[in-house]
């Protein structure tokens, strides 16, 4: 051990910092819940229906669809615009001394959609559609900002219990909005409020609650200087995009993390196709009235963060990777029971049970054991 090397002061984590960092996920899982898995789609939906033409169609800048496909084909294009942008986002924050405030800026873009979604009503199918792409573009974003901080915020060993809290928590933030909208949506009547109008106001607390609690985490989180810069004269973007273009062209020189970004964009296309589906399958497929809707999803929240918290104890007993590997045994087994058994109210609420097990535990893992095979300095390209 050289002399500087006796004299380097360890590294130190911040409890505080940690906690706010669990706020973020506090905030921006009321949109996941709220919008992305219950409300929306069906909502959409519906709009779509009543733009429809006889024969049940609608026209889409001109293409014509069945108007019950234009959530699924929505649900597809924001996807794809994920893959055109968060690279670049990530190879900014990479880069950025202020990636706090590209993470406030990302928050409340998407908060700001999400609240716009209360004037949706009548055939705004359309509009609704472009909020929704926006706010989804923008959660994406945040959350490569968000998860890009994993690394600064707690040490390697600690990471399986860090990423595990900050899951927990944000499934119990959003839970406890969705359970505040299902008593709007459920006592509509008695509010004076149409079906509609409650949904329209579910879907703006939830930018609403995205927005206020994003404040507390912004407060405690702290910005670093990057370890690479961009030169004088050069722009973060024009910077990100160059640095962007070099990781992709080194990243065969990371196997094991190659290995890993192909296996996680297999199972978690599937774990998010589950999420953002769900309601409309269970709406439209099974005929579960949205009051029972609601109240499975809203089980799915509280089970999540049991399972998180379960999960964070077998990370530690058995290694995360074979952690994850039970969870995704656990998700395929779940998928064919959906497709092979389940028909009515009771079959949904037990898969929705035991998918919130494993739904927590599989991301939270995924993202702790993906922490730990990253280049330093590029966090955030590699989470985008």
């Amino acid at each position: 051990m050289t002399p500087a090397e006796a004299h380097q002061k360890p590294v130190e984590y911040s409890t505080r910092e940690q906690r706010s960092w669990y706020m973020y996920d506090f905030a921006n899982s009321a949109f996941a819940s709220t919008v992305l898995t219950l409300f929306l789609g069906p909502y959409l939906t519906s709009l779509a229906n009543a733009a429809a033409d006889p024969t049940g169609r609608v026209d889409v800048f001109g293409v014509r669809m069945d108007a019950r496909a234009y959530w699924g084909y929505l649900v597809s294009l924001a996807v794809f615009l994920q893959v055109l942008v968060l690279p670049l986002i990530g190879a900014v924050a990479d880069l950025s001394p202020r990636k706090k405030q590209l993470l406030g800026l990302c928050a409340y873009t998407g908060a700001v959609a999400t609240m716009a979604m209360f004037f949706l009503s009548g055939r705004m199918f359309l509009l609704g559609g472009l909020l929704f792409l926006i706010a989804n573009l923008a959660f994406g974003a945040s959350i490569v900002v968000y998860n890009s901080f994993l690394p600064e915020i707690a040490a390697p060993e600690d990471r399986d219990r860090v990423s595990s809290r900050g899951w927990g928590i944000g499934y119990l933030g959003g839970g406890i909005l969705l359970a505040l909208n299902l008593v709007l949506f459920s006592r509509a009547k008695s509010f004076g409020l149409t079906e509609g109008m409650a949904v329209r106001i579910s879907l703006a607390s939830a930018g609403v609650w995205w927005a206020l609690f994003s404040v507390v985490s912004l407060a405690g989180l702290r910005n670093r200087q990057p370890l690479v810069r961009a030169g004088a004269g050069e722009s973060i973007v024009s910077k990100g995009f160059g640095q962007l273009m070099a990781t992709l062209r080194e990243v065969r020189n990371y196997p094991e993390t190659l290995k890993f970004l192909i296996a996680f964009l297999l199972y978690n296309d599937a774990i998010q196709a589950v999420i953002a589906l769900s309601a409309q399958f269970g709406s439209v497929e099974l005929k579960i009235p949205m009051g029972s809707l609601t109240m499975a999803i809203l089980m799915v929240q509280f089970v999540a963060f049991v399972g998180a918290m379960l999960f964070q104890y077998l990370a530690a007993a058995i290694g995360a990777k074979r952690s994850v590997i039970l969870s995704l045994l656990i998700w395929s087994g779940v998928i064919v029971a959906i497709y092979v058994s389940v028909r009515g109210v009771q079959g949904f609420f037990i898969m929705a049970f035991v998918v919130g097990l494993v739904l927590g535990g599989s991301q939270a893992l995924s993202r702790s054991l993906f922490s730990l095979m990253i280049p330093k300095g590029r966090e955030g390209e590699y989470f985008s």
